[in-house]
């Protein structure tokens, strides 16, 4: 079942913005961010939780999308999440936590999936305007967003070629492909 869910955990990148995702599953998939480990068992990690359009079109231009697809500017309308989980750091209780930024938005989106949805975890965010915009205090930081909804695209996982080229890429029909190093390559002592 882990397997399942792992394998079906790609990075969406369009989905049906139509599709609403409700307060109740936010809440549950921040709850799996909740009960994720964390490095001296500080906690650091708060969120901030959007599915309003008018909040979601303000949250959308801070976020830089696919940054291998150079000539792509990310989903238009009608293809953008329709919920996003912002991912804080509470710099009062800890700083620096990325392993646990990483471990609670897996979980999170492992928890997406199980639900029918997709996401994207975006690094690439205008940090300081995006706290403006959630009015935020001084003491918590964005860490990550992570981008949410019923995917619109399909993710395809290809063996990565003998060049090592680690580019992902859309083909003709928009699949969204993802090399990936094979099991033998990564494991060393198969």
């Amino acid at each position: 079942m882990v397997k399942e869910l792992v394998y079906k955990n790609r990075s969406y990148r369009r989905f049906h913005e139509e599709v609403p995702v409700s307060r109740e599953v936010l809440v549950d998939l921040v709850d799996l961010g909740r009960m994720s480990p964390s490095g001296r068992n500080l906690q650091p990690l708060k969120y901030f939780i959007s599915n309003d359009r008018a909040l979601n079109a303000k949250i959308y231009p801070t976020l830089a999308w696919a940054g291998y697809l150079k000539e792509w500017d990310g989903p238009v309308v009608g293809e953008r999440p329709s919920a996003y989980i912002v991912i804080l750091e509470d710099t009062s209780l800890g700083q620096g936590m990325v392993h646990d930024q990483g471990i609670a938005s897996q979980s999170i989106l492992l928890g997406a999936v199980e639900n029918g949805l997709g996401g994207c975890i975006i690094a690439s965010v205008k940090k300081a305007e995006l706290a403006q915009i959630l009015n935020l205090p001084e003491h918590l930081k964005v860490a990550l967003v992570l981008a949410l909804g019923k995917p619109k695209e399909e993710v395809v996982v290809d063996d990565m070629g003998e060049d090592g080229d680690i580019k992902y890429w859309r083909d003709a029909e928009q699949h969204h492909h993802v090399p990936k190093r094979t099991l033998k390559e990564v494991l060393i002592n198969l």
